[in-house]
């Protein structure tokens, strides 16, 4: 494998962060996902060398907010996009502000859905990134907890193609996945 996508807030702290940059260097694997810094979590990406390439603050929520910079980071050869969490419903607006073409975007995603009416309007709204900005967006949320404990938490994982297809829509289902982006084939494990 050559990256990892884990959920938004997979790394609890700081010290957890230092630790997973030392196994992307000695695994040879980048690792996207987001960590907790003052309470609050933080996009990362860690390169396969062990360095963090991308860092940033979440978003705010409110709507008028725009996405905080960098969005994208160019690695290897590849121009990967991201968006953390909620900010897919900002995307549509502000990705139009990158100016490259992205060949892939990760979405970190928190507790999983509250409901089934959210699980469907995220996944549309991936549906809709892919499709004009002609890139494949794949996304992973936690197995279980709970938003705001409204005592629902509906795992999500999925992976759309950059026509707006999904390659595969995972709900409920906290097996792992690996995608091949190439062949746009994937396996469950």
């Amino acid at each position: 494998m050559d990256i990892i996508l884990y959920p938004e807030g997979y790394l609890s702290s700081e010290k957890v962060l230092e630790d997973a940059c030392k196994i992307a260097k000695e695994t040879n694997v980048m690792i996207i996902t987001s960590y907790r810094k003052d309470n609050k979590d933080r996009a990362v990406i860690i390169s396969n060398t062990g360095e963090r390439i991308m860092e940033r603050g979440k978003t705010l929520s409110d709507e008028k907010e725009e996405l905080n910079i960098p969005l994208f980071v160019s690695s290897n050869g590849i121009n990967i996009g991201y968006l953390l969490c909620m900010e897919i419903l900002k995307g549509m607006r502000d990705l139009k502000n990158v100016g490259v073409d992205i060949n892939f975007i990760a979405h970190p995603i928190g507790v999983g859905m509250f409901s089934d009416e959210q699980f469907e309007q995220w996944v549309n709204e991936a549906k809709n990134i892919a499709k004009t900005y002609k890139t494949i967006i794949i996304g992973t949320s936690h197995a279980d907890g709970s938003y705001r404990n409204c005592g629902i938490s509906i795992p999500i994982s999925y992976c759309i193609n950059s026509d707006g297809e999904p390659i595969y829509i995972s709900k409920s289902d906290i097996r792992t996945r690996i995608v091949n982006l190439d062949t746009k084939e994937f396996e469950v494990l």
